[in-house]
């Protein structure tokens, strides 16, 4: 199994290696470098993409406290142990909120920003207390195979990258630094953050392209509908990359 040494981490990552134009996919709280299967199957016969673990998912641990300015910096670690000077940030959710954070700290490095079913602020505190709840009784989720494991993961394991989702701060103001080009994804029938967050960041970002709206779908939009997310993903990235 491949793993990153790096910022004191022990992160997993798998790469498609290749020539082409760098990759670098982040996923959402409670989700693992898996959740990007549809897109790193359509689009690795042109770009070279990579997906990681971030701390405490997957098979990378969470030893102590940390925050999302932590996981861009092992993000870009990653891409310095395999030798890449810049690449595209790719971020669902929590991915995005890292992606955010490479971007503010590390403009030089990154190629562009693609923002799937995240925001740039905090979390409203109508929804804190549910999220209380997630942690305190697990998070509840369908139990498809790919998520199944984290029903069956111990909820002192997620105590730290919860504290880090839940106390993270509010970028908004600062997003408009970001110069690179960027498009947001975002489902229409997201629950966990709405599509108006998602208008806001793309108004405050100089360089956005815009919001392709994907019809149906709810958080996690390129994994339930990929079929939406995977065309407009290659257009961006055949620009950009």
């Amino acid at each position: 199994m491949p793993f990153a040494d790096v910022n004191g981490q022990h992160l997993y990552y798998e790469d498609g290696g290749g020539s082409g134009p760098a990759v670098i996919f982040s996923h959402g709280f409670l989700m693992d470098h898996e959740m990007f299967a549809p897109q790193v199957e359509a689009l690795s016969d042109e770009f070279r993409c990579i997906t990681w673990d971030e701390r405490g998912f997957g098979s990378t641990p969470a030893t102590a406290p940390f925050t999302y300015y932590d996981s861009a910096a092992d993000c870009l670690a990653l891409l310095d142990h395999l030798g890449i000077d810049q690449a595209v940030l790719a971020g669902m959710s929590q991915g995005g909120f890292i992606g955010l954070r490479a971007a503010l700290t590390a403009p030089d490095r990154v190629k562009a920003l693609v923002l799937i079913d995240t925001q740039a602020g905090t979390e409203d505190e109508a929804v804190a207390p549910a999220y209380e709840a997630m942690h305190d009784a697990g998070p509840g989720i369908d139990p498809a195979p790919w998520l199944a494991k984290w029903n069956a993961v111990p909820r002192e394991n997620l105590t730290f990258p919860f504290r880090c989702l839940m106390s993270r701060d509010d970028v908004s103001d600062r997003v408009g630094a970001i110069s690179c080009p960027a498009i947001i994804f975002h489902g229409d029938e997201d629950q966990a953050i709405p599509l108006s967050k998602a208008e806001a960041l793309c108004e405050a970002l100089p360089n956005c392209e815009g919001v392709v709206v994907v019809k149906g779908a709810p958080h996690a939009s390129n994994l339930s509908h990929p079929e939406q997310v995977n065309g407009p993903l290659r257009e961006f990235l055949a620009k950009y990359a």
